[in-house]
């Protein structure tokens, strides 16, 4: 089920293949609540602070998740001019100020290191938005467009990854949704087997190194750059802000399903939460519940949509 399902929001994507980055822009144009929680040792944010409780704004016009790391916030910029354009954001009496929180993952080790999204491949991600896509596209595009995964023994052995969505029909007429970029220090596990889906792979003989095991056998430095998850969640119903902190607090719980190890010190795990509220009211618990899942079903699809780039192969191009 299509993530567009939940009404407000527009999803756009842009991407420079060649340099193997880009970034995806989430519109709530109308006004949408938002939270967030940050699980990794090594984040990139832009305008997370706002989005805690006790803080004047409360509703956001855009969510921008971007490559490049954090030189990959500049993309806000260009969501911003696009926004402040058809007058959307706070109205201060002497400009429209749209918020825009953001956060980056690195995938500066794949493609070109000197060319990163910035505002002008923000302002064409909310040009991508508004073409009025019937689906949201999934695989290495946008902001997973230079996504790895597994990355333990070097890029050599990592396999690529991307953009994954999902969306759940909770209740009738109540849903919630995830989209999430991969880009995983650890391996990716499939919830269902127990066993690795894609991850660290043995070099030259093929299969999996098993990222945990080769922790626990390793005794010097395996300090390893390049990562990152971030994502979204969305619901249609109506939730204050306050809840929506807890509900993205409770959705990375979806990433410690599905991710071994996950939120370690490589990683700058980031989650938004979005409501737009124009749906049934849900409790925050059973939102947040399903927003785990949401975002365990969101990895899994962006191990299965990913295409090998830049000599990195993904899943579908892999025999074990």
């Amino acid at each position: 089920m299509t993530l567009l399902k939940i009404p407000g929001l527009q999803i756009g994507h842009a991407q420079n293949f060649e340099a193997v980055t880009g970034c995806t822009v989430i519109l709530t144009t109308a006004g949408a609540t938002c939270g967030v929680d940050q699980r990794g040792g090594a984040p990139g944010t832009r305008e997370t602070d706002l989005l805690g409780p006790m803080h004047l704004v409360q509703q956001v016009n855009a969510i921008v998740l971007s490559g490049g790391s954090a030189f990959g916030l500049a993309a806000a910029d260009g969501v911003m001019q696009w926004l402040a354009e058809r007058k959307y954001g706070l109205d201060t009496k002497v400009a429209y100020v749209p918020i825009v929180p953001a956060a980056v993952l690195f995938d500066l080790t794949i493609g070109s290191s000197d060319i990163r999204p910035d505002a002008a491949m923000g302002y064409a991600a909310c040009e991508d938005a508004v073409k009025g896509h019937q689906d949201v596209q999934s695989g290495s595009i946008g902001a997973g467009t230079g996504a790895t995964i597994g990355k333990i023994l070097g890029p050599a052995a990592a396999m690529k990854a991307g953009i994954g969505t999902a969306t759940i029909e909770v209740r009738p007429g109540l849903f919630v949704g995830a989209l999430i970029a991969l880009n995983c220090f650890g391996d990716v596990i499939d919830p269902q087997t127990g066993k690795i889906l894609a991850g660290a792979r043995k070099l030259p003989d093929g299969g999996f190194a098993n990222t945990m095991q080769v922790m626990k056998e390793t005794t010097g430095s395996y300090i390893r750059p390049g990562n990152t998850v971030i994502g979204i969640v969305a619901t249609n119903a109506p939730l204050e802000n306050e809840h929506l902190n807890k509900v993205a607090q409770m959705a990375h719980n979806g990433l410690a399903r599905t991710i071994s190890p996950a939120h370690t010190m490589f990683d700058g795990d980031t989650l938004f939460a979005l409501a737009t509220g124009q749906g049934k009211l849900g409790d925050v618990n059973l939102i947040g519940a399903y927003a785990a899942e949401a975002v365990a079903l969101a990895v899994i699809d962006a191990v299965r949509q990913a295409t090998s780039l830049a000599g990195i192969p993904a899943l579908q191009d892999l025999q074990f």
